[in-house]
């Protein structure tokens, strides 16, 4: 092949993925998915489960900064696919704090990233987790309302946060926060930052724990801040950055990404890749219970009503799984989501897995409706995916800034 020849189009994902797909798919497989019922009506965070995802490498640096590396970008989202498959709740509990670590790996300095990073995992002995504190209780899909205030002190050169943030994953028990923060409310969302607080930092403490629809196995809580005061250092991409920023904004020249919306960014071809691992399970699952349930003397799966149902399921999850995987593509590979093709992804992927458990549900009627069958907890946990890291509304207001051009509200 010469130079200017463009390499072969291939959708096969090579040996060492489909490695790293069959071994995380054995663990979901012979870990979590029988601890799912459990967890999910103790609505607590699965320790155990999760230490023994540090014993094997699944819950550490080393394997989350492997696959958002991995050269084709699909590294994390066949992984995540795989262990939501499993069970959505625990997932959530394993990969929770890649939320965080993603967060300062983003736009944070070199520094920062091999000191904080790590303390956000620790080891098999000694388990520990990262929490990303953005949503607030009057600006959740509203980033720029954040009323969490960083003020630095230049005396001391800390800054002081005070605030109130709420569904946050891991808030309040995890070992690092990284929390957004206004430090000029008049810029709104441009005026924000992130910072890092470190374990066991006076004034912070969890607040409310929710009690939810579903993913009860991942803790979700409110987390406040009380003249919380920490390094100088600690704003994540440094102060030097920041106030070269905020200059360009104040000169009315265009930055690019705010403190949550660069970190949104990142993520959501991952969160769509969570989605397609339960709507996987509810399909799965409805499809062999239509191969075995028999009605008026003939296999379910045999009437046309079920059986175009399960064709419906299957076309919408292969569908919403390349656009996954385009948009992963494009992001590891310095493609600008041009046209939002990252909200495209969570949109169409969250949105299915809602359809697909759905499906599954009235596939198995009234035993579809008990906590008996699994599909049940699954349904209860899709919900999350159109909900969390923005909204369907919003990514559809994002994709069409994007495709219009336009400013709409």
């Amino acid at each position: 092949m010469t130079s200017t020849e463009a390499a072969p189009f291939s959708l096969d994902l090579g040996e060492d993925l489909r490695e790293v797909q069959q071994w995380v798919r054995e663990f979901a497989r012979d870990v979590v998915r029988p601890a799912a019922e459990e967890w999910d009506e103790r609505e607590e965070t699965p320790w155990p489960i999760i230490q023994e995802a540090s014993k094997v490498g699944l819950y550490s640096l080393d394997f989350f900064a492997n696959q958002w590396l991995e050269p084709t970008g699909l590294g994390i989202p066949v992984a995540f696919e795989e262990l939501f498959w499993g069970d959505a709740g625990i997932a959530l509990s394993i990969v929770g704090t890649g939320l965080a670590a993603a967060s300062i790996a983003a736009v944070g300095t070199p520094e920062q990233v091999g000191e904080w990073v790590p303390q956000m995992f620790g080891t098999p002995d000694d388990v520990r987790l990262g929490a990303f504190c953005a949503s607030e209780p009057d600006a959740g899909s509203d980033v720029g309302s954040i009323r969490t205030r960083a003020v630095y002190d230049e005396a001391k050169d800390e800054w002081v946060l005070n605030g109130t943030k709420t569904w946050a994953t891991n808030g309040g028990i995890a070992d690092v926060h990284v929390v957004v923060a206004s430090v000029y409310p008049e810029l709104g969302a441009r005026g924000q930052a992130s910072f890092i607080v470190p374990p066991r930092t006076p004034g912070l403490r969890q607040g409310q724990k929710f009690r939810k629809h579903g993913i009860r196995a991942s803790h979700t809580a409110e987390v406040i801040l009380d003249d919380v005061r920490i390094p100088g250092g600690l704003i994540v991409g440094g102060k030097d950055r920041f106030d070269e920023r905020i200059a360009r904004v104040r000169e009315g020249k265009s930055t690019r990404g705010q403190a949550a919306l660069k970190t949104f960014e990142t993520t959501r071809p991952a969160v769509g890749a969570m989605a397609l691992g339960v709507a996987r399970a509810a399909y799965e699952y409805a499809l062999q219970y239509a191969r075995e349930r028999e009605q008026f003397g003939k296999k379910i799966g045999e009437f046309q009503a079920i059986a175009f149902k399960l064709a419906d399921m299957k076309t919408q999850i292969d569908a919403a799984r390349l656009m996954v995987w385009r948009a992963a593509w494009m992001a590891r590979n310095g493609h600008d989501f041009a046209n939002a093709e990252g909200s495209m992804a969570k949109l169409m992927a969250s949105e299915t897995a809602v359809r697909v458990t759905e499906e599954a549900i009235q596939i198995l009627g009234g035993n579809g409706y008990t906590r008996e069958y699994p599909v049940e907890r699954m349904h209860r946990d899709s919900k999350i995916f159109t909900i969390f890291e923005g909204t369907s509304e919003i990514q559809r207001l994002v994709i069409g800034r994007a495709v219009t051009g336009l400013a709409i509200r």
